[in-house]
């Protein structure tokens, strides 16, 4: 797949609308950094409403709203015990919910837990009490974004064998390395930059390259999830990218891998 231009240019112009505003909620954190996860969560569940149950979209967007804002507030309140449970309670509730409506009561089930379980992580991690709450969470943004940009930079100028041609045939090995490489190397320069507790230059590598893992897998997965309900994106919202879960398809799967490795570093630290 050659470079192309418009569509370059499509990403860049988004990317620069986007990444400061999320770059300033995270710096911020508190208040600041839960509306915008609150506001993204509103977002993603129309969005998943729309792909999963067309025909009742907004009464299902509504139940997984409010099943995960409930969560990620809950969190933000220091209760991640609770907030899981939350989210399993709310996506109980929203396949009944679906069920009673005459529709699939997996889909809305599994979009709770799907959107919701990343927003608590995120939430969790960047916890004010915690005095690298901040890093952690950068670290999430910076192992994601440099993973999916690069795939897509070195995957279209270099191309080669397609990575999984059912799913999503523009995605290619190259790119698939590339990502690795960019992920690998953003871990490293943050666990260098920064105070990330007691991760090491060598074990952020580790966990950047485990995260950009993740970020292409999750990618890959929504392809997947895209193909199951018959469309090509999951919204409009962003020009050159689709919806909103079209481009944090992949921070979604990473922030999970960089969750766990916050809970290692704190049990090396004894705080667990």
């Amino acid at each position: 797949m050659a470079l192309n231009a418009r569509d370059i240019g499509l990403r860049a112009a988004s990317a620069l609308v986007l990444a400061p505003a999320a770059v300033a909620a995270v710096w911020g954190g508190g208040v600041w950094f839960l509306a915008l996860i609150i506001a993204a969560v509103g977002l993603l569940a129309v969005e998943w409403a729309r792909m999963s149950a067309p025909v009742a979209w907004r009464a299902m967007a509504g139940i997984i709203t409010i099943a995960v804002v409930a969560a990620v507030v809950t969190t933000h309140l220091g209760r991640l015990p609770t907030a899981l449970g939350m989210l399993a309670i709310g996506a109980l509730v929203g396949g009944l919910a679906a069920r009673l409506r005459g529709l699939q009561a997996l889909n809305t089930a599994y979009g709770v837990l799907y959107l919701g379980w990343p927003c608590v992580l995120l939430v969790w991690l960047r916890n004010d009490h915690d005095p690298v709450g901040l890093h952690w969470t950068a670290l999430v943004f910076a192992v994601a974004w440099a993973a999916d940009i690069l795939a897509y930079l070195v995957g279209s100028a270099v191309g080669g064998p397609k990575l999984w041609p059912r799913f999503s045939p523009n995605k290619t090995w190259s790119g698939f390395i590339g990502g690795l490489a960019a992920g690998s190397l953003a871990g490293a320069a943050m666990a260098a930059g920064f105070d990330m507790g007691r991760l090491t230059i060598f074990w952020g590598a580790v966990l950047g390259l485990c995260a950009a893992l993740a970020t292409m897998a999750g990618d890959l997965w929504e392809s997947a999830l895209k193909r199951r309900f018959g469309v090509k994106d999951a919204g409009t919202l962003i020009p050159g990218h689709g919806g909103l879960l079209d481009r944090v398809d992949g921070m979604m799967f990473a922030v999970v891998v960089v969750a766990a490795g916050r809970l290692v570093v704190l049990w090396l630290e004894g705080a667990l």
